[in-house]
């Protein structure tokens, strides 16, 4: 079964398709700054590797790039789109309404577009995703899997915000959760690695987003990101935890409007605001070089996801590993060793040997003394989605 997982962001889409169960990637590619200038399109196959700078007016045309360079007779994979028997999309916010992976009906597709408040930025762009996918596959079964479905099981304690009950009820104010997909790949691959389904976990996905989910018998339990994904860590552009004093100090006292608040938190903050750099191996680099400023920036990435580890080591009530993933948990030692420093009293003690290495495979960083596994799993979004995919179909 040839199953295409599609990625639609709000200016991107990433793709990948899939041979199941073989979990062979026949191709995969992502086109970029769609309806901005200077947009491209990348293409990779295990003969060809194709890039093209090229605007993009819309998702329409995007996918239909993709789709022509799947059925390419110089590059392409497949012959025709009769040949992709399930498309996989990525949804952001499933809200209260999308607990599981589901096919795409008429209500399906209406229930997402009353998501859009939620997620204003990604449920659009996502089921314009849908809607092309249906034109340009057909006959393929659309699926949608949602990020916020695994924190399903995230307890009301955890996840019910301690305002007036009607803003919950009426108006789905409370924590959701994001990062669903890569928080449980990388979940399942470390109980399968360990032989323990019952082990308690934390799994630490460091990227330009960031989260941090705690993992009992192989569900969430809580959860760093909330009704939207700006809370919690320090992150690229955005500034995670932060007192609401704040908030309503900048539009009281320093003439703030709603928008500028918001942008200058989600666009302006985390580690640009720190350092005026959004990518880490910027920062790193200009702290190896002295810069003080970089410096405490990273010391103050890491504290922060330190005290989310202490936290959730006392939700679990124990702890038998920690797994970084993604971009920044995968390839930067730095935040790894910072973040396990002085972290003895839980029993976390790295390798720095072993932390040092670079490898795309899923590897331990632990000390020979510590109680506490620490485990490296590079995530698989794409492969996620197509596991659920393909289960479901």
């Amino acid at each position: 079964m040839n199953i295409l997982v599609i990625n639609s962001g709000s200016s991107s889409i990433k793709f990948q398709l899939i041979q199941m169960p073989e979990t062979h990637v026949l191709a995969s590619g992502v086109v970029e700054r769609i309806g901005i200038e200077n947009g491209s399109i990348s293409y990779k196959t295990k003969t060809a590797d194709f890039s093209e700078k090229v605007d993009i007016k819309d998702h329409t045309e995007g996918l239909q790039k993709v789709a022509s360079l799947l059925m390419s007779a110089e590059i392409g994979v497949i012959k025709s789109a009769d040949e992709v028997d399930a498309v996989g999309h990525r949804v952001v916010h499933g809200g209260k309404q999308f607990t599981k992976t589901i096919k795409v009906n008429d209500e399906v597709k209406a229930n997402i577009k009353r998501l859009f408040s939620l997620a204003p930025l990604h449920n659009p762009a996502n089921l314009t995703g849908i809607e092309v996918a249906e034109q340009l596959f057909s006959k393929a079964p659309q699926v949608c899997v949602f990020d916020t479905a695994f924190f399903e099981s995230i307890p009301q304690k955890a996840y019910q915000y301690a305002i007036p009950q009607h803003l919950m009820e009426e108006s789905r104010i409370r924590a959701y959760g994001f990062h669903g997909t890569s928080h449980k790949y990388v979940s399942n691959r470390a109980l399968e690695y360990l032989d323990n389904p019952y082990a308690k976990l934390i799994t630490i996905h460091l990227g330009n987003g960031c989260s941090m989910t705690a993992i009992k018998d192989g569900k969430a339990i809580d959860t760093s990101l909330g009704f939207g994904p700006a809370n919690g860590l320090i992150m690229g552009t955005r500034a995670g935890d932060i007192d609401q004093s704040v908030v309503f100090f900048m539009q009281e006292h320093l003439g703030y409007s709603v928008k500028e608040v918001s942008d200058l938190l989600n666009k302006k903050s985390g580690m640009l605001g720190l350092t005026g750099h959004s990518d880490l191996r910027d920062i790193e680099a200009a702290a190896a070089s002295g810069d003080r400023t970089c410096a405490l920036a990273l010391d103050m990435n890491a504290y922060r996801i330190k005290k989310y580890i202490g936290a959730y080591a006392a939700a679990l009530n124990g702890l038998d590993a920690i797994v970084f993933t993604a971009g920044i948990g995968e390839n930067s030692s730095t935040i790894r060793s910072k973040a396990c420093k002085d972290m003895d009293y839980l029993g976390i003690a790295l390798d720095e040997s072993l932390n040092g290495q670079r490898s795309k495979n899923l590897r331990e960083i632990q000390a020979e003394a510590s109680k506490v596994k620490v485990l490296v799993i590079p995530t698989n979004e794409e492969l996620e989605i197509a596991n659920q995919v393909y289960d479901l179909i």
